[in-house]
């Protein structure tokens, strides 16, 4: 594969993605916890100790993502810079290493989707506990079709 100048650079649109994405999701997640700390000077029950706790989860795992973000980028960069001074087998190095980068952003952020989630399951369970059902799910409807009525029972007068 030939690696020329303009190949590192086919990384800095997604990385910018990554960061406008991740950026937006830091300042929700700044925004629950200054309601939560709110909430749990009121009242510190359980599920708000929990949503704290699974909010350090996600905030830990945006820096994280943010972070290798802009390393691929800055070795992106740098790759850049190697392949204008003919360096290939650096660049190539140099740009194995931002794609590494952004490939482990990637995965963290598939992981800070399902931590999202589980703080979306928290408030889930508590509004059911309150209404005394349980959880509603999907995926057993989908996999048991309700059985169609007989026609006889749902119609009285097709037995005259």
């Amino acid at each position: 594969m030939e690696l020329t100048l303009s190949t590192p650079a086919l990384l800095f649109s997604t990385v910018s993605l990554l960061m406008i994405a991740f950026t937006n999701r830091f300042l929700a997640i700044a925004n629950l916890i200054r309601d939560l700390h709110k909430q749990f000077q009121i009242n510190p029950e359980g599920i708000v100790v929990a949503q704290i706790k699974n909010l350090h989860m996600r905030l830990r795992l945006i820096r994280t993502i943010q972070a290798l973000a802009v390393l691929s980028l800055l070795l992106s960069a740098i790759c850049m810079l190697v392949l204008l001074y003919e360096q290939t087998v650096s660049a190539r190095i140099l740009f194995i290493g931002a794609l590494v980068l952004q490939i482990t952003a990637l995965g963290l952020s598939v992981i800070e989707i399902s931590v999202s989630i589980k703080a979306l399951q928290f408030e889930l369970n508590d509004m059911e506990e309150a209404l005394g059902k349980r959880r509603f799910d999907i995926f057993n409807i989908l996999s048991k079709p309700e059985p169609i009525p007989d026609k006889k029972e749902s119609n009285p007068s097709a037995n005259d």
